[in-house]
């Protein structure tokens, strides 16, 4: 399955930016960089007519539960700007935003 045509699935640039800000506070987990680096991929992907990543990449990099929720939103993508809405709320509510626990730390440590 190609993902080169994902960019032109999306209502807007609003609705592709608010996947891609899911993609990106609530899937891509530097603490895992192979996970997060195949991630970033398909994010970047949801912009360009060009291939970054294939479903093969991410079927070998990235978890099945985050591998679900992907297949779910390229299936959106492809079906209608409603779901590719629901897609994101449900996200939302099923991925908790990441913490950078370095980043935490880091802003008790000043004086």
């Amino acid at each position: 399955m190609t993902l080169t045509d994902l960019s032109n699935g999306f209502r807007d640039d609003e609705q592709r930016w608010r996947v891609q800000a899911v993609i990106h506070d609530r899937l891509a987990d530097d603490r895992d960089p192979q996970e997060c680096r195949f991630l970033m991929w398909f994010w970047w992907q949801l912009s360009m007519s060009y291939r970054e990543v294939s479903m093969r990449d991410l079927s070998l990099n990235v978890s099945q539960e985050k591998l679900a929720a992907l297949e779910a939103l390229i299936d959106a993508i492809r079906s209608s700007h409603a779901q590719i809405d629901a897609w994101a709320a449900g996200a939302e509510r099923a991925f908790p935003v990441v913490e950078d626990p370095g980043f935490r730390g880091s802003l008790g440590s000043e004086s």
